[in-house]
């Protein structure tokens, strides 16, 4: 059985991003499982938290997915505190497709500062320079994309289309969980998983 995934997202990069997320995670955790993960779609975080808007959003993606897939909806706390917002989003889109199952997460300031907390496991890729090294606390810091300009070789810089995917495709998910928020991430796509894989046991 093909398990379909949908996400919601409010950038471009974690178009790309999301997906190789979730088939990293799904490979690792459950190597058998055939998973489709659904092109995701794009809803700006100002947009997507005002009422009626995240609903709109999560019943659009629980069609996509025949009504029988899981849902995920990843955005960035943008000073927003994870611990508070996320549950509340959650509530909302529970309420609008309960039959499904459905995650939210949020990165705390933004997805990139996975990378900080991974940054060893990063070095050589996409321009990064080889000695770089993880700061003692990725999620205290605010613009984690100039963090990884600052550190890439002379003259270029970080672009989130091209490099948010080339470098989700290889970031160290041990290193990254010592974060708070991608520890949740991580748990959270493999609950949704397990919930997938339980729905279609006879």
């Amino acid at each position: 059985m093909i398990f379909p995934v949908a996400c919601i997202v409010e950038g471009h990069g974690e178009v790309q991003a999301v997906p190789v997320l979730i088939r990293r995670i799904a490979l690792e955790m459950f190597p058998g499982m055939s998973l489709r993960v659904l092109p995701p779609l794009r809803v700006s975080r100002f947009k997507l938290v005002k009422k009626g808007e995240l609903e709109r959003a999560v019943e659009l993606a629980a069609r996509k997915t025949g009504g029988m897939g899981a849902v995920l909806v990843l955005i960035d706390s943008e000073g927003d505190c994870p611990a508070q917002t996320g549950p509340a989003l959650l509530s909302r889109a529970c309420a609008t497709r309960s039959d499904l199952p459905i995650g939210v997460v949020l990165a705390k300031h933004e997805y990139e500062g996975w990378f900080l907390a991974a940054a060893e496991s990063l070095r050589g890729r996409r321009g990064l320079r080889q000695d770089i090294t993880a700061p003692p606390d990725p999620e205290a810091i605010r613009g984690a994309k100039e963090w990884l300009s600052d550190r890439m070789e002379p003259g270029m810089k970080y672009h989130e289309v091209l490099d948010q995917p080339a470098l989700t495709a290889v970031f160290d998910f041990a290193a990254a969980r010592r974060t708070d928020s991608f520890d949740k991430c991580y748990r959270e796509i493999v609950r949704l998983l397990e919930v997938l894989q339980q729905s279609a046991a006879p």
